[in-house]
């Protein structure tokens, strides 16, 4: 039936309805239930009537979570009056049909994954007042027909990938008070026609690629109370009248553009002003001590520009705005500043949250009195010329987070009242001249995760209260005088990725507890007195540098170092080893490892040049002699053993055939029961579900005797399959360790309260959910999505995971181990965004797998999820192999940098997320990369094109249609490595 035989009908808005229900993704339809014809029209969920006609007036789905496309027949709704299609997951385009709702006055489709361009038709609904559109992926220019919307008050366009120029039409908007631009590709100046808009009070531009000086059209804007400028390409000096042509601006941001000159003096005209940030630029001069009078102000951030001359006097503001009694937050770090730190910064806003003045060339002390900013959670002083202690009113700061005075002339005690600031999660003191001891009752700061005390002069011993600081990630004390051995608890730090207590006193033999330390990736004890042998540190699969030089070690080297895969530096120069130098694995490049200074050393690579390993002639006789009579004695043992055994071999066999189920779970520990695990998930409630997969449902679960939070995965003992996926993954993970693997910590086998065959895994929980969620927010619920997207630094970061975690899996495991089902929702993302990958039901041991089982399964519903993921040879009945999972590595690359699932829609026959990505490089690969990478964390003039060019090539390298032909994860890691040094290696450009 036509639009117009719709519209012309009786019961034409029910029947537009009934169309747009039925192009609602079929899962969502429950949501619109009491769409039926036995409910009155205006009773039905979200619809409100006119009084007079009972026509639609008004359509509220908003937050409704509805997928499917918007049906045309909505323009239908002729008397519509407000349409709130936000927060939802409505994909395809914006109907023409809406220019059909001439009534409409508020449309919002905020939220959605809507593409296309915005339809010209839309310009035809004359009495809109409020347009959002926010956060979709509609592309193209602005229309030039959005003038023609001459009442609208509120514009929200932000968050999508429009291009082009501003349309001159906009001055037209006379009546508008609100216009967000934000987070697009737009580009050119700002048009002087913007200046019509007196009634304008937000106007937001931030993240787009705008240029010229700063619009003159702007100053003409008077009623302005918010403008955001934020990243984009502006230039040159603003006007020193500034703060009087704009007097009632609240929050100002202008920051990272490249604006030069000094900062207007008027600004304190503007009384209103809370929000100053002009970070990131170019400014000079000085700070004006006319900011004082600016009685609301809270946030100034005039970081990374180049105020002040490195003399006195550029830091009188700061004696001035001890009167702004409201200011939250000051940084003026990366500048020029000079002249000592003045005693009456204590007297700052007691509101005071965050103080900032890192690399300046500020001198002086800390004030004794600091502890008056008990609000304090941010102090950052380092990379000055401060002197004298540390002051022991710190101890009163019980709300700070990050204490930072590394890179100073500072000297004294560490004041053992730092240990009263529990909530402290780094503290940076290296680089000063600390002397003492180390306090123990740092210990009482649980919550901290980076203690950096290197390069002082501290003494004393290691106090064993820090070895008991559970969150520990980074511990450095080289370069100072200490004394005694390291001590045994230091296994306790199950989280640290970094120990360094290079060059001190230490002594004694190293702890067998080092070994536990699983999550280390750098280790450097060189210039001690250590004495023995290297303990069993074999677990510590995830090692990247190890330095053990200059010490007294002896004994051989251990054959597990040529397992270590991702090690880059090996050094055990200078020590006591002895025998033959391993010249497998890594001890084949002599530019990763050094050997040099051990004279009882032979053998190795001839790049080591050592001695090679030879028996001296009587040395030769004896052995001969002890070989002979090994032999003999030995083949009589072997006589006793083989009898012995054959009669084990049949009893093991009568009892093989009465065992009812394999014992695959006899490396766990403890097994956990089914009644503690429905208590823990308060029955299984759905309150705690978090996930379901192809054999089970994931829920968190509290396990109150360890206190401990944890993910519980129920096996589905109905489907097909479940128990031999339950099987592989303990099978799987019972003798892997990697610090990029989710751990198993248990699991229950059992009989439910039904009697029914109950099967449970329970691993550590990751709080920051699956890789899916953050790549794909607008499909989840609004209460489980991300609070920010991920930045191109984190996806890199997070693929050098994954690809070390596979590069264990098929080459420093005993057999290689082949997953056989990467993708996004098998990626888990733990509190610092480390990615940890799970679900190892379809995993084979290659050389134990069942192959026909897994053809069975690959082609059954238990995977069907991983369409798009799996290599194309498996489902032709190919073998299992390594490659598989490269191949699946490399569509996982292709989402994580183009936002696009391989099954998405737009995807069919030829055209695939591959080709489409291939096609691409390198003209047009920022029209293929999700724009949410582009305008995430990126500093101007950044090579974002050519960095995912490098990224998407390794994609490519790793899907190839032949198995053989692709990049093997060893390959994968190295590149992506170099990718992530070569691009983000400015610790200024790198911030994310």
């Amino acid at each position: 039936m036509s639009l117009e035989a719709f519209g012309n009908s009786h019961e034409s808005d029910k029947q537009a309805l009934f169309k747009f229900k039925s192009q609602v993704s079929e899962e969502k339809q429950v949501l619109l239930s009491s769409w039926n014809n036995s409910f009155p029209l205006c009773k039905w969920t979200g619809v409100t009537c006119g009084r007079k006609r009972k026509k639609v007036t008004g359509l509220d789905l908003g937050g409704f979570q509805l997928g499917g496309v918007i049906s045309p027949f909505i323009g239908n709704l002729s008397f519509l009056i407000s349409l709130d299609f936000s927060d939802n997951s409505f994909r395809g385009t914006i109907p023409q049909e809406l220019g059909n709702l001439f009534r409409l006055q508020y449309l919002n489709m905020s939220l959605n994954i809507l593409g296309g361009e915005i339809p010209a038709s839309l310009f035809n609904c004359s009495r809109l007042l409020d347009l959002s559109l926010y956060s979709n992926h509609l592309g193209q220019a602005l229309p030039s027909e959005l003038g023609s919307l001459r009442k609208l008050i509120n514009l929200d366009l932000g968050t999508n990938n429009l291009k082009g120029n501003l349309p001159v039409s906009l001055g037209n908007l006379t009546s508008i008070r609100e216009i967000y631009f934000d987070e697009n590709n737009l580009e050119g100046e700002v048009p002087v026609v913007i200046g019509r808009l007196t009634q304008l009070l937000i106007f937001v531009l931030h993240s787009n690629h705008f240029s010229g000086m700063f619009p003159p059209a702007i100053y003409n804007l008077s009623s302005l109370t918010f403008l955001d400028m934020f990243d984009n390409g502006f230039s040159g000096n603003l006007r020193p009248d500034f703060g009087n042509l704009l007097p009632n601006l609240r929050e100002w941001s202008i920051g990272n553009n490249s604006f030069t000159g000094t900062i207007p003096s008027t600004l304190a005209n503007i009384s209103t002003l809370q929000f100053l940030g002009m970070e990131y630029n170019s400014l000079t001069g000085s700070i004006p001590l006319s900011f004082a009078k600016i009685r609301y102000l809270q946030t100034l951030a005039l970081n990374d520009n180049s105020l002040g001359s490195f003399s006195a006097g550029d830091l009188e503001f700061l004696v001035a705005l001890t009167n702004c009694t409201p200011l939250q937050s000051l940084d003026v770090s990366f500048n020029r500043l000079g002249g000592d730190l003045p005693a009456s910064i204590v007297n700052l806003s007691m509101s005071l949250n965050k103080l900032a003045l890192v690399e300046n060339s500020i001198s002086g002390s800390i004030p004794h009195d600091i502890g008056n900013l008990i609000h304090l959670q941010v102090l950052v002083l380092s990379e000055n010329l401060l002197k004298g202690p540390i002051p022991v009113s710190f101890g009163k700061l019980s709300g700070l987070v990050v204490l930072s005075v590394h890179t100073n002339r500072m000297s004294g005690d560490i004041p053992h009242s730092l240990g009263n600031i529990t909530r402290l999660e780094k503290l940076y003191l290296y680089n000063n001249s600390f002397e003492g001891n180390i306090p123990p009752n740092l210990g009482k700061c649980s919550y901290l995760l980076y203690l950096h005390i290197e390069n002082n002069k501290l003494t004393g011993i290691i106090p064993q209260e820090i070895m008991q600081i559970p969150t520990l990630v980074s511990l450095r004390m080289s370069n100072n005088s200490l004394t005694g051995s390291l001590p045994e608890d230091v296994g306790r730090l199950g989280h640290l990725g970094k120990l360094y207590f290079a060059h001190n006193k230490l002594s004694g033999k190293l702890p067998e507890t080092l070994g536990k330390c699983l999550s280390l990736e750098k280790l450097c004890l060189q210039g001690n007195s250590f004495d023995g042998i290297i303990p069993d540190i074999s677990g510590l699969v995830g090692i990247k540098e190890v330095d053990f030089s200059s010490n007294n070690l002896s004994g051989r080297i251990p054959e597990y170092l040529t397992n270590f895969s991702l090690l880059e530096y090996l050094n055990l120069s200078f020590n006591n080893f002895k025998g033959n130098v391993p010249t497998d694995g890594k001890f084949q490049n002599a530019t990763i490892v050094s050997v040099f200074g051990n004279q009882n050393l032979c053998g190795g690579i001839l790049e080591l040049r050592l001695q090679p390993c030879f028996m001296q002639p009587a040395e030769n006789s004896r052995k001969k002699l002890v070989i002979g009579v090994s032999i003999g004695i030995s083949l009589l043992f072997l006589c006793f053993i083989a009898s012995v055994s054959l009669c084990w071999l049949k009893s093991r066999k009568k009892k093989k055939i009465n065992e009812e189920t394999p014992s695959t779970l006899g490396f766990f520990h403890e097994m956990i029961s089914y009644g503690d695990l429905r208590n823990a998930t308060d029955g299984f409630s759905s309150i705690n579900l978090i996930g379901s997969g192809s054999f089970g449902t994931v829920f968190k679960a509290l396990l109150p005797a360890e206190n401990k939070v944890v993910a519980v995965k129920v096996l589905n003992m109905q489907r097909r399959g479940a128990m031999k996926s339950y099987m592989a993954e303990c099978e799987s993970l019972k003798d892997i360790r990697h610090r990029n693997l989710v751990k198993l910590l248990t699991a229950c086998s059992s009989i439910d309260f039904q009697g029914n065959e109950f099967r449970a895994l329970i691993y550590e929980y990751m709080p920051n959910g699956s890789l899916d969620m953050w790549l794909h927010p607008n499909e989840m619920e609004k209460i489980s999505r991300p609070s920010r997207t991920l930045t191109l630094l984190e996806r890199i970061n997070i693929a050098i995971d994954v690809a070390s975690v596979l590069e264990y899996l098929h080459v420093s495991c005993h057999d290689a181990i082949a997953h056989c089902d990467l993708k996004p929702s098998n990626v888990l993302l733990d509190d610092d965004l480390t990615a940890h990958v799970s679900d190892f039901g379809l995993a084979r041991i290659l050389l134990k797998f069942d192959q026909e089982t897994f053809i069975n399964q690959l082609s059954s519903a238990g995977v069907r999820g991983s369409i798009g993921y799996a290599a194309p040879e498996y489902a032709m009945g190919g073998e299992i192999s390594v490659h598989g999972d490269a191949y699946s590595f490399g569509i996982l690359i292709f989402e994580m940098f183009s936002g696009k699932r391989p099954t998405d829609e737009m995807f069919g026959g030829d055209f695939t997320l591959r080709s489409c990505i291939k096609s691409a490089l390198p003209e047009k690969v920022l029209d293929v990369a999700d724009e949410l990478v582009l305008h995430n964390g990126l500093r101007i003039g950044f090579p974002v094109a050519e960095c995912l060019t490098k990224v998407l090539k390794v994609g490519l390298g790793c899907s190839e249609e032949s198995p053989a032909n692709r990049l093997g994860m060893s390959e994968v890691v190295k590149e992506l490595i170099s990718i992530k040094e070569r691009f983000f290696k400015d610790k200024r450009g790198a911030r994310s």
